[in-house]
């Protein structure tokens, strides 16, 4: 068995990797106050299971909250129709307790520390390239892409994309000048992050190259990427996990190589969809190795022939897969390699998650115990059927 099989590496209940906590934490029951005039929701009240189509949500923009304005727009068209009628305080304090429930008291400090940490960043340091701190749609992509993301259909996106093993898509996205570009700014950083002597947070928690892109100023830039091209197509392939409704990201690079990291263990991200992309340089080894995607219930269960799937990189080329597919990525043997990943999530569908028990949309897994127990009840009623059959012949 190879390294990239190892199913023991897989992160089991409760443990943490590459910033994934798997299995059930124990959650506070939604809470509002009661504003004068509205009704507060009840302590078990839900957030909707299909949004309202017809309610255009607020912008919250102008207000100083704990967490993205776009979140909380999205957020809004899942509200309990009670909620849709009241002002937005009362709506940012029924949204903020379900987000805050993923945040405990000790995280919330460390939120706050990181925002801190952050800015002290984004005040010293200067930027080498400033173009790629907003979207330029026409020095950033390939056309074919572009024109795929403008038209907006499944049968435009299927004709750039492939699907070489199911739920794994790949396609050219960015520009070679792009790249370029992108890896001369994390040099600069890292140059800077030398000269300076700071201390820089890494990726997650199994990287210790590589850098933040949040943390020196191209959140809003990676954001827009997230918001414009990757929801549109993830509302295609990925629905089932939130796709339509992703609205925050943790973007980042990784470096491999000499003097780098070498590989990368089997493992889940935390994310609902990871956008990775290789930015060169030259270099050998380093593939992505697939092996199905499981809810956090069966993430060490087995793989099936049909799941296991190797990707070898190409700079500019994308590849785009639940982050609840099981991968890793094979040694680095020579050269020097760094991607690109955006983890993007949906707090839509991690509310949604806590009152579902079959995920065999997506959970390998969980499909097949579906049509095990299927087969067997079909089984169970063939046979019924035949004994009572017997026994009214004779």
């Amino acid at each position: 068995m190879s390294s990239g099989d190892r199913r023991e590496a897989a992160p089991a209940a409760g443990e943490v990797k590459n910033g994934v906590v798997s299995g059930d934490l124990s959650q506070r029951q939604i809470q509002s106050e009661p504003a004068s005039g509205v009704v507060a929701p009840s302590q078990n009240q839900r957030l909707r299971l299909n949004p309202s189509k017809d309610h255009k949500p607020e912008s919250y923009d102008d207000m100083q909250l704990d967490f993205s304005p776009s979140i909380f727009s999205s957020l809004e068209r899942y509200l309990p129709p009670p909620m849709l009628g009241v002002n937005r305080e009362e709506k940012v304090k029924f949204m903020r307790e379900i987000l805050m429930k993923y945040l405990p008291q000790g995280e919330r400090t460390r939120v706050q520390r990181h925002r801190d940490y952050r800015q002290k960043i984004i005040t010293n340091y200067q930027p080498l390239h400033r173009e790629l701190y907003n979207l330029h749609i026409g020095n950033f992509f390939v056309p074919p892409f572009v024109k795929a993301i403008q038209d907006n259909t499944e049968e435009c996106f299927r004709s750039i994309i492939s699907e070489p093993s199911p739920g794994v898509f790949t396609f050219e996205m960015l520009q070679p000048r792009f790249c370029e570009l992108l890896l001369a700014e994390v040099e600069n950083f890292e140059k800077w992050v030398n000269e300076a002597k700071f201390r820089i947070m890494r990726p997650n928690t199994m990287n210790k190259y590589g850098a933040v892109l949040d943390d020196f100023g191209l959140e809003t830039m990676l954001d827009k990427l997230m918001e414009t091209y990757i929801r549109p197509l993830s509302k295609v392939f990925f629905a089932e996990v939130g796709g339509s409704t992703l609205d925050s990201h943790h973007g980042f690079v990784v470096e491999y190589g000499k003097d780098r990291d070498v590989d990368l263990g089997f493992h889940v991200d935390d994310s609902e969809v990871t956008l990775n992309v290789c930015l060169g340089k030259q270099f050998t080894g380093g593939e992505l190795f697939f092996r199905g995607t499981r809810c956090e219930k069966h993430v060490n269960t087995g793989s099936q022939t049909e799941e296991i799937f190797d990707y070898s990189h190409v700079p500019g080329r994308a590849v785009l897969h639940r982050g609840r597919h099981r991968h890793g990525a094979r040694a680095t043997t020579s050269g020097h390699r760094v991607n690109l990943l955006l983890w993007c999530r949906s707090s839509v569908f991690r509310e949604m998650k806590r009152y579902q028990k079959d995920f065999s949309s997506w959970c390998g897994e969980c499909f097949r115990e579906k049509k095990e127990r299927q087969r067997l009840s079909i089984a169970a009623t063939k046979s019924e059927l035949l004994k009572q059959e017997g026994e009214y012949t004779t």
